[in-house]
């Protein structure tokens, strides 16, 4: 096989796993932002107090929901916490109870069910336990500011504010919220949403699409270049800078992990089973394992210094635990 012909053999395979990887994650955004956009349009300030009410149960709910196999969870929940509607702390045990591909691996391989509900329900149980005491830290530190910025990644993304303010002129008898000012270039100081109109759900099934569009694209582009490096480097040469459960192999398999790409865990998984990876370590990798969450967080989360926090604090979660793990010897 020529060099070429290698080339195009490479390209074939990252495209055919992006473009896997990228569209079953559709359905997960499009219902996201939907809900999303129906919060917005019409409950208004309702759904913040409700919320604000349910948000100390949010790291349960986070961690039974993260640990069904799908990443398109993990991008969920980046998005309803882009636009305030969960709190850190559950947006850190969704991401820590992720259980993306491993699940799938750990039956394809016929993994006892014993030790495959050990590695779900210590990743639960962690999820819930971080969620909580993230929420705590932030609630001591006065910083609990849960009041809902849906509407803000719309005027970001200038999904229809204009068609909004065009409709406020109209419509006189419409329902406003006060806000700051449109994005869109919208003179009008309330930005207004329709209670009682039939075109309100054109209205919200448009924004819902443009922001599934635009998230779905910057995932593809991020997961091309990902999977060429995967593609390129393979697992020989991860598997060769990882082994056992050292500190450099726990610190190591939990940078693996914060790869976002479903592909991560795949890897994490697999060298487990083959004996490279001890318990901790894999803990380490599986828990930092947010798939394409991490993508979608910076891509609807634009507080960039917020980001980097999340994904430090992440992190270290996942390997301070891996290394708990691997001093006690637990085995799974």
């Amino acid at each position: 096989m020529g060099p070429m012909d290698a080339f195009f053999d490479i390209a074939g395979h990252v495209l055919e796993h992006s473009v896997a990887d990228t569209l079953y994650l559709v359905p997960f955004l499009f219902a996201t932002y939907l809900a999303m956009e129906w919060l917005e349009h019409r409950t208004a300030g309702r759904t913040q107090q409700a919320v604000k009410r349910a948000g100390a149960a949010g790291p349960i709910v986070g961690a039974l929901l993260g640990v069904v196999p799908q990443c398109g969870f993990s991008a969920a929940a980046a998005t309803l916490y882009a636009g305030r509607v969960i709190t850190l702390g559950t947006l850190f045990a969704v991401f820590l109870s992720t259980s993306d591909e491993m699940l799938p691996i750990f039956l394809a391989e016929q993994v006892p069910a014993a030790t495959i509900l050990k590695v779900l329900g210590a990743k639960v149980v962690i999820g819930m336990v971080m969620g909580f005491v993230v929420d705590a830290a932030v609630r001591l530190a006065r910083r609990d500011d849960q009041r809902l910025r849906i509407h803000e990644l719309c005027e970001r993304d200038r999904c229809h504010c204009e068609e909004d303010c065009a409709t406020c002129a109209a419509s006189p008898e419409l329902v406003y919220e006060h806000h700051d000012d449109c994005a869109a270039g919208c003179t009008h100081e309330a930005h207004c949403h329709d209670h009682g109109h039939d075109g309100g759900w054109k209205g919200i099934l448009k924004s819902a699409l443009i922001h599934t569009v635009q998230v779905t694209l910057f995932i593809f582009v991020i997961t091309i270049a990902l999977n060429a490096v995967l593609e390129t480097v393979g697992e020989e040469a991860l598997e060769a800078a990882l082994g056992g459960d050292s500190l450099l192999a726990v610190a190591a398999t939990g940078l693996v992990g914060l790869i976002p790409n479903c592909a991560a865990s795949v890897v994490v998984a697999q060298l487990y089973l083959d004996g490279v990876l001890g318990a901790g370590a894999m803990l380490a990798g599986l828990l930092t394992s947010a798939g394409v969450g991490l993508l979608v967080l910076v891509r609807a989360n634009r507080h960039w210094r917020q980001n980097l926090a999340i994904i430090a604090g992440l992190y270290v979660m996942g390997v301070a635990w891996g290394l708990v793990v691997a001093a006690l010897g637990i085995a799974f």
